[in-house]
């Protein structure tokens, strides 16, 4: 399989053995059954390492991988379309479909946030409506 990205140098902060499961689900903010979830669906760009004992190892490039997933989750990307968005990413030569995947999803925030910005307002309003109400004496 091609690397979806060129390997970044090592992060000095991540031993030369990797991380273990439980220091990457938490540096990445996410519980180990999250983690395991996200590998068993496909989400993560490669296989994580495994170290003679079988254990998961974590480097950079998985880190950076997993910080993209937590933040299209974030976003509300759902994880079918984060799944075809790895498999978009596992191909070369396929940025043009990447970046219309990244506009899409960015349109579909745009709107979200528009509406939230819209329920803001609404939620403003009736707290000075309550603020009024509340400063003037009682019938």
């Amino acid at each position: 399989m091609t690397s979806v990205a060129p390997r970044p140098a090592p992060d000095p902060q991540i031993p030369p053995g990797g991380l273990t499961i439980g220091e990457a689900a938490a540096l990445c903010g996410l519980s180990i059954d999250t983690l395991r979830y996200y590998e068993r669906e496909g989400l993560t760009a490669e296989p994580a390492d495994r170290a003679p004992s079988g254990q998961r190892r974590y480097f950079a490039r998985d880190l950076s991988w997993l910080d993209g997933i937590v933040m299209l989750r974030g976003t509300g990307m759902p994880i079918r379309d984060i799944r075809a968005f790895t498999e978009i990413c596992r191909r070369e030569g396929s940025e043009a479909e990447r970046l219309g995947v990244l506009e899409q999803h960015r349109e579909r925030v745009l709107e979200q946030l528009n509406e939230t910005r819209s329920h803001l307002e609404a939620i403003e309003r009736k707290i000075h409506f309550y603020r009024e109400r509340k400063g003037s004496p009682s019938s």
